[in-house]
């Protein structure tokens, strides 16, 4: 296949759905990691094209969604600070702090500004010399090798005016601890088609040999889905469990390992802590010490901030596939666009946005 068209036939798809229908015996759950999958599925309707014996459940694929409150705090901390231009992609200035968003931290003054990608940061900031010019990295091991070229870039350069606030993430820890989950449903993944593009899936073929369950590599059209979908349940209904890698033109088991050698030579793993979820082990990206001086929350002196209680989202159930946003009594009620309780109403690629654009009679 060449063109976007030919992942969207309508024959072909109907095809598959029938190739899944004989597949299916068993009633089987299965996670969709990624964001972008979860508004591909309810945007073309591919979930109520499935036999009844498939259900799909919403994974925490959505990078705005997992930043916790106490991240966004932080920026805000530094784009009231007067010398100071906080940059990050659009999604992230209406997600919900523990105080407030970036769009109502602007609303009082502070300097905050939307770009595409990080270098344009590190141009602002070569542009700025006698402003602090700091990038609110938001991501997945997608987009934490072009924060990383930001960062080594800022370096070569001796750039004292540049700074990252990483909130960088990494996706095969999340899976460990769902499955973990004494609620966990979950029978097969659906890994992110573009975060293996960075990372390859030998990661993952360890995560499927503990659990013995099958994880399939796919992209985000629906006929990707649909052929990722019918792969699981044909490894299910067998009694199999492996990687087996749908997208094989955009991944290759070993990943890009030019971005990799970027990413690790300027970000080491960590602890993070995910909104609503909480701490999980070996699951971030901090700035190693030798760039600590692109280190935002070192060079402005950011303390830790401890979680905040009585959050009315249960954005952490659904991240975790536990339940799905019309069970959330705040949904399209409470919570919509404009009023977002919690960042999966607020991304692009969350959960509760992709219900209220494309599903809101579920709630009905």
């Amino acid at each position: 296949m060449r063109f976007i068209d030919e992942y969207r036939d309508e024959e072909r798809a109907a095809e598959v759905v029938r190739e899944i229908t004989r597949a299916t015996r068993g009633r089987w759950a299965l996670m969709e990691v990624c964001g972008g999958q979860t508004h591909a599925i309810l945007r073309f309707g591919l979930d109520r094209m499935l036999p009844d014996g498939i259900e799909l459940l919403h994974g925490p694929g959505c990078p705005v969604c997992v930043t916790p409150a106490e991240a966004v705090d932080q920026a805000v901390e530094i784009a009231l600070m007067t010398d100071a231009v906080l940059l990050s992609f659009g999604d992230m200035l209406r997600v919900p702090g523990n105080e407030m968003d970036l769009l109502s931290a602007r609303a009082r003054g502070a300097d905050v500004r939307t770009v595409y990608s990080p270098l344009d940061a590190f141009k602002l900031a070569v542009e700025l010399p006698h402003r602090q010019v700091v990038f609110f990295a938001v991501g997945f091991e997608t987009t934490a090798p072009a924060v990383a070229s930001a960062v080594y870039s800022a370096a070569n350069a001796r750039l004292m005016n540049f700074s990252v606030l990483s909130a960088h993430f990494l996706v095969p820890p999340a899976l460990y601890a769902i499955m973990e989950s004494v609620d966990c449903r979950v029978q097969a993944f659906l890994a992110p088609g573009h975060v293996c593009s960075v990372t390859g899936y030998r990661d993952y073929e360890s995560f499927s040999a503990q659990w013995k369950l099958p994880v399939v590599v796919t992209g985000f059209e629906p006929l990707d889905i649909l052929q990722g979908i019918m792969m699981a349940v044909k490894m299910l209904e067998e009694g199999r469990w492996g990687v087996e890698n749908h997208y094989r033109r955009a991944v290759q088991r070993d990943g890009n390992l030019a971005a990799l050698a970027r990413m690790f030579d300027v970000f080491e793993v960590c602890d993070a802590v995910w909104r609503g979820i909480g701490v999980i082990p070996r699951s971030g990206l901090c700035i190693r010490q030798r760039y600590a001086q692109y280190d935002a929350r070192a060079r402005f002196g950011l303390k830790e901030r401890l979680p905040a209680q009585g959050s009315a989202c249960i954005s952490g159930d659904i991240l975790r596939g536990i339940k799905k946003p019309e069970q959330c009594p705040e949904f399209g009620v409470h919570c919509t666009p404009d009023r977002p309780l919690g960042a999966p109403m607020v991304s692009s690629e969350g959960a509760c946005a992709a219900y209220y654009r494309y599903r809101r009679d579920a709630s009905n």
